[in-house]
């Protein structure tokens, strides 16, 4: 089988996969104000041109899946998609973003390059399916759906998240890893089973490219504040190791939340990683995928 994905971005069509230059997906987890975005995306556009990868601008423009109902979601859909188009012209890089519901597919689809499907959601039918007709639909922008494989999920029931996108007649489809739950409040990530999503998932004969989040890997589910409160904690400083290991394990794309100040970021600070620390670990990477590809 054949790892591919064609993503039509502002420029040249983005080709990641088996044989292609690494791809990076980074950005805030959620839009704040358009200068930071301006400033995370900037970053990490020249660091990725330099070392010859990809480069894919993310932020959400709705959490509709905090922890706690209480938890800063974003600007809403209206005005997080006129910032993600205006970023998207301004970087010249596709951008991602998450969907929620199906009947949001359509209207993103118009101002984004790929679609996301969070973990929690990679089950739910309609959502699959109004994201894969979205991006198979010539007069929208989108063209690719990110399918977060959820936390509960075996590597080979991806299978099923996969086939439901391509059936409504999308053919670029990325599969991200996040990390499975292991008790109550805990990541793994289960290196077997990426390589297994590596040989390949669905049942067409391209199969899709494999991402690895690096950040959300290391997040710590279920945490409670001095008041009680629900959030999610994390584990930032292991998100250089998690992230070199799956490079050297093979994956095709890179999925990496930064913020310039993640201790103030109003979502999952505690596992963003540091934006001044970027470039140095994407030189790392780097060097990384070099040797694992025999270079």
């Amino acid at each position: 089988m054949t790892r591919r994905c064609d993503i039509h971005g502002p420029g040249d069509t983005l080709s990641c996969g088996e044989g292609r230059p690494l791809t990076v997906i980074g950005g805030p987890c959620v839009l704040e104000s358009p200068e930071l975005s301006v400033t995370v995306g900037e970053t990490l556009r020249k660091a990725c041109a330099d070392l010859g990868l990809s480069y894919v601008f993310k932020a959400s423009y709705d959490k509709a899946n905090r922890s706690s109902a209480a938890s800063h979601r974003g600007p809403g859909m209206e005005a997080g998609l006129d910032q993600l188009s205006s970023l998207r012209e301004r970087l010249g890089v596709p951008v991602l973003t998450d969907v929620h519901e199906p009947g949001q597919c359509a209207r993103v689809a118009q101002s984004v390059d790929i679609l996301q499907i969070p973990a929690f959601m990679c089950r739910q039918t309609d959502l699959l399916v109004a994201a894969g007709e979205a991006c198979a639909d010539a007069s929208l922008r989108a063209s690719c759906v990110n399918i977060k494989k959820g936390q509960f999920l075996s590597p080979g029931e991806m299978d099923g998240p996969v086939d439901k996108v391509r059936g409504a007649g999308c053919r670029g489809v990325i599969v991200t890893e996040r990390g499975t739950f292991f008790g109550y409040n805990r990541l793994v990530n289960d290196f077997i089973g990426i390589g297994e999503m590596l040989d390949g998932v669905g049942s067409d004969e391209t199969t899709p490219p494999v991402c690895f989040d690096a950040t959300h890997s290391v997040q710590k589910p279920g945490a409670k504040d001095a008041s009680g409160r629900l959030f999610s904690s994390g584990a930032r400083d292991r998100v250089p190791m998690l992230a070199l290991a799956s490079v050297a394990a093979g994956v095709d794309v890179l999925f990496i939340e930064c913020h310039p100040e993640p201790e103030k970021a109003p979502s999952d600070g505690a596992n963003m990683l540091h934006l001044e620390d970027a470039p140095a670990l994407l030189r790392r990477i780097a060097r990384v995928r070099e040797a694992a590809l025999g270079g």
